[in-house]
């Protein structure tokens, strides 16, 4: 879908521009970049880290083909190192031989007995020269090989430590994509703890409940002070000697000599 769009935009921005002279290629290139920014950031985390995951084990088969390059390579240079001693030992050969036969040729003999063999000197001369060509020709042959081998022994040593800094880097990425999915587990762990609602309705509801009887009581009890105070009616009648006894043996009832004391103060008062 978003390429679609992108294809879209991409040809809506070309016709523009040729119908209209208007330049909006630059317009065009900055609404695919921001797609693909907005497109890249709707993935889910969880999912870039499992391609992460899917992209470090896509490198194992290619680990594992350079491997077997490696190993390839390993062989030849091993098989050019028998090829290269083979040489050398022909080459010490050759040397010998040449010179057994230059130092037998400077007797100034007419014959030469090689092998049970009998050769003139002209014969051994000619064997000579074509020892001593053949010679030179392993020899350069020779330092060709010893240049090949310097080269391909370098570049499998180079091979060799691309290859052990590749498995590194993997480990690496792996350690990475580990720390990375840790750290993704914690804070959907903080995110999950911030957006917990717990429910606390019904304890809101009982305090409302309670501050609403509370208001009606504090009401009520405002209300019948309110009538007392406008609505009571004002007594008229003084109190009588009789009640005022009453109230004060009531008051002092059951303190003995302090309530026939307090009898006796009454009487003297009264009279």
């Amino acid at each position: 879908m978003i390429k679609k769009m992108i294809l879209t935009g991409g040809v809506l921005a070309l016709l523009s521009s040729v119908t209209l002279g208007v330049p909006l290629f630059s317009y065009a290139r900055c609404g695919a970049s921001w797609l693909t920014s907005s497109a890249s950031d709707a993935v889910p985390l969880e999912w870039e880290l499992k391609r992460a995951r899917q992209m470090i084990a896509d490198l194992t088969p290619e680990i594992k083909h350079n491997a077997k390059r490696i190993a390839h390579e390993k062989i030849q240079v091993a098989s050019l190192q028998k090829q290269l001693d083979e040489n050398h030992d022909r080459l010490a050969k050759g040397e010998s031989d040449i010179q057994r036969l230059s130092e037998d040729l400077q007797n100034d003999s007419t014959v030469y007995s090689y092998g049970g063999r009998t050769y003139t000197s002209a014969q051994v001369k000619s064997d000579l020269g074509n020892r001593f060509k053949r010679f030179k020709t392993r020899q350069a042959t020779a330092q060709k090989l010893d240049q090949m081998l310097a080269s391909r022994q370098a570049s499998l040593n180079a091979a060799h430590e691309r290859m052990d800094a590749m498995l590194g880097a993997k480990r690496q990425l792996e350690v990475e994509v580990e720390n990375l999915q840790a750290r993704l587990g914690a804070l959907r762990v903080a995110q999950t703890s911030s957006g917990l609602a717990l429910d606390d309705s019904q304890l809101s509801q009982t305090r409302e409940l309670l501050d609403a009887i509370a208001t009606r009581i504090d009401v009520e009890e405002e209300t019948m002070a309110v009538d007392v105070e406008y609505f009571g009616e004002i007594n008229l009648d003084d109190p009588s000697e009789e009640d005022l006894l009453n109230e004060i043996s009531s008051y002092f009832q059951g303190t003995g000599d302090e309530s026939a004391d307090a009898e006796a103060l009454v009487s003297i008062q009264l009279n």
